[in-house]
């Protein structure tokens, strides 16, 4: 198997290592930006657009910044093979053209967002699939302190803390949105609040408050950048009980019973993605980039 990869940063690196989990043969390329780009063991560097093409690749993994998508799928599309993309799909709704031109194409694509490949979600997922719940109500939150993602780093110089590299938590844990869309499916409507006025004093937005409106509920979903006890959990009020998830302890309670419990860590999901990814090239599945784009417009509602 032989793999591309655009851009290897954190993230890039996590998917270089679950590929290597999957097969301990394949052969990993990354388009470097340059010859003087830290070398990683056991991928081969390329560096301009002509070496892309004197190669043979099965798919192209893209996890640059979200503001380089838009150029990089651009570019990518012409080698007519599948496209893994790190989420969020943009950073903007002005990518129409793009959309269009992907589809056109009729390459497969795939937005990754990994927690829906964490236990704890999944078995929400199939309890909301076996069971004829009532749903009264839906609270997410994710909350997390940004000076402690990126260990010797300045995280106001991360691209997380940079608006005009897509940084901002709506986009960064878009994911809280992107499973409440899987789940429950897309809302009747939408009224959000962002700010960026907390103590991390960041120009990105570090605070955002979605209220997603359905037949017969509603959804809040908070993100924060600021908050030092990280917290990241799921409560589904219905009328038979109260289902609350643990998404960091990969743990369910149903009115305060530990009914689900895994041990599987959140590396793990990406080694589970990926598979799921390989094993469908050729088949529909879900989270390709026009689901994609449903899920960014509740992030960017206007």
């Amino acid at each position: 198997m032989n793999v591309l990869l655009i851009g290897l940063g954190s993230i890039g690196l996590k998917h270089v290592n679950a590929l290597k989990k999957i097969d301990s043969e394949v052969d990993i390329f990354a388009l470097r930006s340059s010859p003087s780009s830290k070398h990683v063991e056991g991928v081969i560097d390329l560096y301009d657009f002509d070496e892309i093409q004197s190669h043979q690749f099965n798919f192209c993994i893209i996890s640059t910044p979200t503001a380089n998508h838009k150029q990089d799928i651009s570019k990518m599309v012409n080698l007519g093979i599948p496209l893994f993309i790190e989420k969020p799909l943009f950073h903007t709704l002005q990518i129409k053209e793009t959309v269009e031109l992907l589809n056109a194409s009729k390459i497969k694509t795939y937005v990754a967002c990994n927690l829906r490949f964490l236990d704890c979600v999944r078995f929400v997922q199939n309890e909301l699939h076996t069971k004829q719940l009532r749903i009264n109500e839906v609270s997410v939150y994710c909350g997390s302190y940004l000076p402690d993602w990126r260990q010797n780093k300045n995280y106001k110089e991360i691209y997380s803390a940079k608006p005009e590299m897509g940084g901002g938590v709506h986009l960064d844990l878009i994911h809280e949105i992107d499973y409440v869309y899987w789940l429950l499916g897309k809302p009747k409507s939408v009224r959000k609040n962002l700010s960026s006025n907390s103590s991390i004093d960041i120009e990105s937005i570090d605070y955002a408050n979605y209220l997603l409106s359905y037949e017969d509920f509603c959804a809040s979903i908070t993100l924060n950048y600021y908050r030092r006890d990280a917290k990241r959990t799921f409560e589904l009020v219905c009328s038979e009980g109260t289902y609350y998830v643990d998404l960091l302890r990969n743990q369910v309670t149903f009115n305060e019973e530990i009914v689900y419990s895994s041990k599987q860590t959140f590396i793990e999901t990406y080694t589970k993605q990926l598979v799921y990814f390989i094993d469908n090239m050729n088949k529909k599945t879900f989270n390709d980039a026009n689901e994609a784009l449903e899920v960014l417009k509740i992030c960017l509602h206007d």
